[in-house]
C-alpha cells in the first residue's frame, strides 16, 4: 500500500487534486481544451453524472488551466476536504509541482458520506501514511481528459492499485464514482471532480 508522491514524483486533487496523476497521456490534446475551464459551485453541487463533452466545450467558465491542481482544488470550497486531506497527508505542497496528472477529486459531500468517524481517524497524524495512499488512490500518471477515458479501460493509481472506468449512457464512472465535472485543467494536470471517495482494496 505505501506508495507517496513522493517516491512516484507526483504532485496532486483533485486535486488531486483533490487531485488529484509515466507518459502523459493526453499532452498533444491539451491545446485543443484550453477553454475548458472551472466549474461553478452550482455545477459542483449536481450528484448525478454529466456529459463530458458538456464540461470540454462550455468556454462560459474561467480559464484554470494557468493554475496548478492544488491552486486550483483551493479556489474551489465544494473539494475543500480534499484539501485539508492533502495538507494532513503532507501532500500539498508536490501537489504544485509535478506532472502532468489526472486527479479524481471527491466533492466534501462524498468525505461526508463516510462511515462515522472515518474521516476525522484519517486525519490524524498516526494516520499520515494510510490517509496519503488513499489519496494517491485517486491520482493517475499522465493528463487523461474526458475524451481520453473509455468504457473498461482500467487506469493504474500512483497508489499502485486500479481504477475501472465505465462510459454507459454517455456519462463516466470511475469504480462505480459520477463524474460530476469534468476535464478542470492545471498547468501540471487534469481533475474530473467526483461523488464518492475510491476505496484501495484492504490490505
Amino acid at each position: 500500500m505505501k506508495k507517496t508522491l513522493r517516491n512516484t514524483s507526483f504532485t496532486l486533487l483533485t486535486a488531486t487534486a483533490f487531485a488529484f496523476g509515466v507518459t502523459s497521456c493526453g499532452d498533444n490534446k491539451t491545446a485543443e481544451t484550453t477553454t475548458t475551464t472551472e466549474t461553478t459551485d452550482a455545477a459542483m453541487t449536481d450528484t448525478t453524472a454529466m456529459d463530458p463533452a458538456m464540461a470540454m466545450n462550455d468556454s462560459s467558465r474561467m480559464d484554470t488551466s494557468g493554475k496548478n491542481l492544488a491552486e486550483n482544488a483551493m479556489a474551489v470550497s465544494q473539494i475543500s476536504t480534499l484539501t485539508t486531506a492533502l495538507k494532513a497527508a503532507g501532500l500539498d505542497d508536490e501537489a504544485a509541482s509535478a506532472g502532468p496528472f489526472t486527479v479524481f477529486a471527491p466533492t466534501n459531500a462524498a468525505f461526508e458520506a463516510l462511515p462515522k468517524g472515518a474521516l476525522d481517524g484519517l486525519l490524524k497524524p498516526e494516520s499520515k501514511e494510510k490517509l496519503a495512499g488513499l489519496l494517491t488512490y485517486h491520482v493517475v500518471k499522465g493528463r487523461l481528459m474526458a475524451a481520453d477515458l473509455k468504457d473498461g479501460q482500467q487506469l493504474t493509481t500512483v497508489q499502485g492499485e486500479k481504477l475501472t472506468v465505465s462510459t454507459a449512457g454517455g456519462k463516466v464512472t470511475v469504480n462505480g464514482a459520477n463524474v460530476v465535472q469534468a476535464d478542470v485543467l492545471s498547468n501540471n494536470g487534469v481533475a474530473h471532480v467526483i461523488d464518492q471517495v475510491l476505496m484501495p482494496a484492504a490490505k
